[in-house]
């Protein structure tokens, strides 16, 4: 039986899904502003892994991943660029798809946009003045009233007591209590606004997580998830909101992903140590950076550094040498009596631990070395295909990936072609400065019988 481990109750717990055989997930997606950056590819790739797993184990699911695509980020870069916030919008969408794609991600079954949704946050804020969860301020501004909702800090363990001890609450004389967060903004000059009963305005970033995930998903659904850093205050406000206007439970799993680090600290755009997914695809295939992340526990913190994409790469091109040569027969689906598939399902079934189903891989792999079968081959690429991984042909990848400086295929295979005709007429220092050209630019050359094969180091 699949365990997960739940944010909300702090362990691991049986996953079972409100409705017999269905899956509900919700995730918070991508402001879209700036390019994406390595920390949101972890988030990305964790839950297309989480997606994945679920519908191979027999669900049918349906998941969310929003846009928020109004915010004072996106209207501060575009005015910075001159350019209206839904060119920018537009845009950065675009890229984050080709990012996406890069990525190997599955797309979501809905993948809503705020500004699509502002008639039913005004609905929902409504709901909340009414159940006395909220109230206007003067400045035209809406408020939630933590202290009216009983539950306030269950998610993140952070009591209202304690966060007005520990932290800094910024100073609003509009707010009946400084821990009070804003449900929606009164509009200002150059901004973009829309018509509620409090004057015009646009939505708070909370709120739109609430009326979005249930939209789509219900008033009560199964997953919700997103990086650890949204835990609070994004996900605790969400479950305020969701809870004080329906009054029932919002979500039952609860799901956060571990950051990626650079030298000990978060990556993150504030902290200016970020590195854009697209800058790493110059320099590395995106079925590596996604492998990267796929051989790490979701929940794990992971340090990013060349050297460690590097070893990555190592590692996804055993995976594929290993099916290299090996005439695969059509699937039949995996058999999960199969001794290595059904480690793999123990490992995924265990709170989705990838990095331990990436071990099995290795394992497998090692036999289909060994044994060059080709019903163990298709295992091992069945298998990793549940993961996102070695869904491309094995010589497409390993000879694949050409950065600036490398030799292309055409020029690699001149070379292979020159160094054989040298061989051929007993010039073997000439055959072997090819063959040191060739290492030197990352190509590695495998001599058998039947010729002469190659792949990028």
């Amino acid at each position: 039986m699949l365990s997960l481990y739940n944010t909300l109750t702090r362990q691991k717990e049986a996953f079972k899904p409100i409705e017999p055989g269905k899956v509900r997930m919700y995730v918070c997606g991508m402001t879209v502003y700036d390019l994406c950056h390595i920390g949101h590819a972890r988030m990305l790739a964790a839950f297309d892994v989480i997606y994945r797993w679920l519908k191979a184990s027999g669900y049918d699911v349906t998941y969310v991943r929003n846009i928020t695509d109004i915010e004072d980020k996106i209207i501060k870069r575009a005015l910075e660029r001159g350019i209206t916030p839904e060119q920018l919008v537009e845009e950065t969408i675009a890229d984050m798809h080709q990012d996406a794609a890069a990525l190997g991600l599955l797309p979501p079954t809905f993948e809503p946009r705020a500004t699509h949704h502002v008639g039913g946050m005004i609905a929902l804020i409504e709901q909340l003045i009414a159940n006395g969860k909220a109230y206007p301020a003067a400045n035209g501004d809406v408020y939630y009233a933590v202290r009216e909702f009983e539950g306030y800090g269950k998610l993140s363990g952070r009591t209202l007591d304690k966060l007005r001890a520990g932290e800094r609450v910024e100073v609003d004389p509009n707010k009946r209590d400084p821990l009070d967060f804003v449900l929606w903004k009164a509009a200002k000059p150059g901004e973009p606004s829309w018509d509620s009963p409090w004057g015009k305005g646009r939505p708070g970033w909370h709120i739109e997580c609430s009326v979005m995930s249930c939209h789509h998903l219900g008033e009560h659904f199964d997953i919700h998830g997103g990086g650890e850093d949204l835990q609070f205050p994004h996900h605790e406000n969400e479950i305020a909101q969701s809870e004080g206007a329906h009054g029932h439970q919002y979500v039952n799993y609860w799901l956060h992903n571990g950051f990626i680090n650079v030298d000990g600290e978060k990556m993150s755009k504030s902290l200016g140590n970020f590195f854009t997914i697209r800058d790493v695809l110059e320099h590395f295939d995106g079925e590596v950076i996604r492998f990267f992340i796929v051989r790490s526990h979701y929940r794990s913190p992971v340090n990013y550094t060349d050297s460690i994409l590097n070893d990555a790469k190592q590692g996804l091109t055993r995976l594929y040498t290993a099916l290299r040569g090996i005439d695969l027969p059509a699937s039949q689906g995996i058999d999960w009596n199969n001794a290595y598939a059904a480690r793999f399902k123990a490992a995924m079934d265990d709170d989705f631990n990838s990095s331990e189903a990436v071990a099995v891989l290795f394992d497998l792999a090692g036999e289909v070395n060994k044994s060059r079968d080709p019903q163990q081959a298709r295992l091992l690429k069945d298998l990793a295909g549940v993961l996102g991984l070695l869904t491309r042909d094995p010589d497409a990848f390993l000879k694949g990936g050409v950065s600036e400086g490398e030799l292309s295929a055409e020029q690699v295979e001149a070379l292979i072609q020159a160094r054989k005709d040298a061989r051929a007429a007993k010039n073997w220092a000439e055959s072997d400065r090819i063959r040191d050209e060739l290492t030197a630019k990352g190509i590695v050359l495998e001599d058998s019988a039947a010729g002469t094969t190659w792949r990028r180091a």
